[in-house]
């Protein structure tokens, strides 16, 4: 009794200091904003000289001699701006405290729960939020994490006091193929438990599927006929967009194997698809090129999947399939540590991709890919005001962002780490001489 009353009094104390330090904050301040004389790094049509202008939520206008009466104005002299970065793949929001699973939304009971939706755990006072936005990452996919349909996914934005104000315009039902071989160097699985284990999960997911198509007949028969469809299905009404391909669905899987597999079975079904992870995508670039599935791949800085490939394969990944001309995009998979999207893209740069494919794999190809290009990726008139300013390159750790925007918002550079920072640079230890 004594020990559960000090786990509680323990997680009181924790989730005590989170809200303290998310409170703590400054607020976002509305525009309109004038930024003068930048080096501006549109991703859509190369680097320029000149001016942006923030009205409301969106960029207004980008050009040279800009002017605005009401605008408060930001000397950009000798900076860059950026287009926000967009992570294709996080935990951010859905999980506090690794160690304590009250804090914990991203896994839920069960195998097939594709109705559950990461946009209603979100947590929107996160102190992992001020963390992300500080390195210049303003959009992050969340997602559900555990069994073969695990929920929906949603594109947000780091700022907002709602979920539904944070919400970028995407969402798609998770599934995650079923993987072949062995699983690790503790599976001890023989070869034939390995192939009954690969049939059953196959005869599962195919059933699923067959059952999920057998109900959009069903329910677009009743809506042909103006009959009522009387049924309580919540797992099958969350499938039916990808059943009938007006949303996509993504697809996690990682092998050659499980790729090759993957790219059959959804070609089979005639499924629009997302292909996440593909850490062996370089294995199999030609079939992944005639399936046409865009790719979001990731961790960069993460162990090469086999025991013999060079250890920089995964950081040659996204470059050797951006060679072979498909289209790609980086994600962390991380929560706490999403800040590190930049320094991901940043090795991705460094062996094979450059630094402006490796930009445009965190800003408009993921973009491009979430199905939001027009509001999102670039920094263009009429696009929304995600950017941020910076005294060098963001891919280089010592790089520093002054001034960060997301919605047209001016958001502070500030976050749990900082204020510590700020708290012990210059701390007078209160002792009477």
């Amino acid at each position: 009794m004594m020990k559960m009353k000090n786990i509680l009094l323990s997680l009181s104390i924790v989730l005590i200091a989170q809200a303290s330090w998310s409170q703590m904050t400054k607020k976002s301040i509305p525009g309109p904003f004038l930024l003068k004389n930048a080096e501006i790094y549109t991703v859509s049509k190369g680097v320029i000289q000149g001016d942006i202008l923030i009205e409301g939520e969106k960029i207004s206008k980008v050009g040279t001699d800009l002017s605005s009466e009401n605008a408060q104005v930001i000397d950009c002299t000798g900076k860059r701006v950026y287009p926000g970065f967009i992570d294709g793949g996080t935990y951010l929001g859905l999980v506090e405290v690794s160690s304590i699973s009250l804090t914990q939304d991203n896994n839920e009971l069960g195998d097939f729960i594709p109705n559950m939706k990461a946009l209603t755990a979100v947590n929107p006072n996160s102190v992992n939020i001020p963390v992300t936005r500080t390195n210049g990452v303003t959009t992050v996919l969340t997602m559900p994490r555990g069994g073969r349909f695990p929920g929906q996914a949603a594109l947000i934005d780091l700022h907002g006091y709602t979920p539904q104000q944070m919400y970028a315009g995407f969402e798609a039902v998770r599934m995650n193929f079923p993987s072949s071989g062995k699983r690790g160097w503790w599976d001890r699985r023989s070869a034939e438990e390995i192939k009954k284990d690969e049939e059953k999960a196959f005869k599962k997911l195919n059933d699923i599927w067959d059952k999920a198509t057998t109900y959009s007949k069903m329910d677009s028969l009743a809506k042909a006929s103006g009959q009522s469809f009387d049924r309580y299905n919540p797992e099958m009404d969350a499938l039916l967009p990808a059943v009938r391909k007006e949303a996509h669905l993504l697809v996690e899987v990682n092998k050659k194997g499980d790729i090759l597999n993957a790219i059959k079975w959804l070609k089979e079904r005639e499924i629009k698809a997302i292909l996440t992870g593909c850490s062996e995508g370089w294995r199999v670039t030609d079939s992944l090129l005639q399936a046409g599935y865009p790719i979001i791949t990731g961790p960069i800085t993460s162990q090469a999947s086999r025991p013999y490939d060079r250890y920089d394969t995964p950081y040659r990944n996204a470059a050797r399939m951006i060679d072979a001309g498909l289209k790609v995009a980086i994600r962390t998979m991380e929560t706490e540590n999403v800040r590190n999207l930049p320094f991901n893209a940043g090795f991705a740069a460094a062996y094979g991709l450059g630094t402006e494919r490796a930009l445009r794999a965190i800003t408009l190809s993921s973009a491009e890919i979430f199905g939001v290009d027009d509001l999102y990726g670039s920094i263009d008139e009429g696009k929304m005001a995600n950017l941020f300013i910076s005294d060098g390159d963001p891919f280089e750790m010592k790089t520093t962002i002054s001034h960060l925007f997301i919605g047209g918002y001016q958001v502070p550079i500030e976050n749990r780490h900082t204020l510590l920072y700020d708290e012990f640079l210059e701390r007078d230890p209160g002792l009477d001489k």
